[in-house]
């Protein structure tokens, strides 16, 4: 029998290598994590500065992938609004995901109230450790540090400048997770607008990167939200 397949999307300056704490935890899952260009397999490729064209990106690698009507499409952060968007494109063409699992940000209809990717070195390396991903080597290590910053200035652009106030809600269950420390925890709800169907929401203990501290926690529900999907009828 094959496995479920489940794609997931990265964070800000992440890639296919992001989520290993999680697929370690979910082996019973056939998972795929496309990357944008410019990091990991594709780091000499062109970074993109454009939330539309992040979008088609991830899609034109997601759509070749679906081999059944029941995966699950899952992101963190820049990841959770790339996988609204693409599986509103994949609504249109008929290959909709059983569920849509979002985490790391309140919605897209909660608005931006900074402009990270063109703060000045210091003042952006400040955000990064308030969002606490900013690993110390990378603090450390000038030569890191300038191979990753543009990576994440340009995901910030993306994310900073998408264009998403008329974004349709979805025909697929949505499931909401943030960690109690971010901002806007407390509007998590606003998900609830993005979809027609079945909506939840969970807060866990944790900042922005709550998902590397609760692998475990993350992997259950992934697995609740595919049992649910038996009671879905295909599409």
């Amino acid at each position: 029998m094959n496995k479920p397949q489940l794609f997931l999307l990265h964070f800000a300056g992440g890639n296919s290598y992001s989520f290993g704490l999680l697929t370690s935890v979910l082996k019973e899952f056939q998972t795929f994590s496309p990357e944008l260009p410019g990091r990991g397999k594709r780091f000499h490729e062109d970074l993109l500065h454009d939330f539309d064209l992040a979008a088609a990106d991830i899609y034109k690698q997601i759509a070749p992938q679906i081999s059944s009507d029941r995966f699950i499409i899952y992101g963190h952060s820049m990841g959770a609004y790339l996988a609204l968007r693409v599986t509103n494109m994949l609504e249109k063409t008929g290959r909709r995901p059983a569920y849509l699992i979002v985490s790391g940000n309140a919605g897209p209809a909660v608005s931006n109230r900074k402009s990270v990717h063109t703060l000045a070195e210091k003042e952006f390396i400040h955000e990064l450790e308030s969002l606490g991903g900013m690993p110390v080597e990378l603090k450390e290590n000038r030569e890191l540090y300038e191979l990753f910053e543009p990576i994440l200035r340009a995901d910030f652009e993306v994310v900073e400048k998408r264009k998403m106030e008329h974004e349709p809600p979805v025909n697929v269950p949505l499931y909401a997770i943030m960690g109690s420390q971010e901002e806007d925890a407390d509007k998590i709800a606003c998900w609830g607008k993005f979809t027609r169907s079945d909506f939840n929401y969970e807060i866990l203990e944790g900042d922005h990167f709550f998902i590397h501290k609760h692998p475990q926690r993350m992997a259950d529900i992934i697995r609740e939200c595919y049992r649910k999907t038996a009671f879905i009828p295909n599409k």
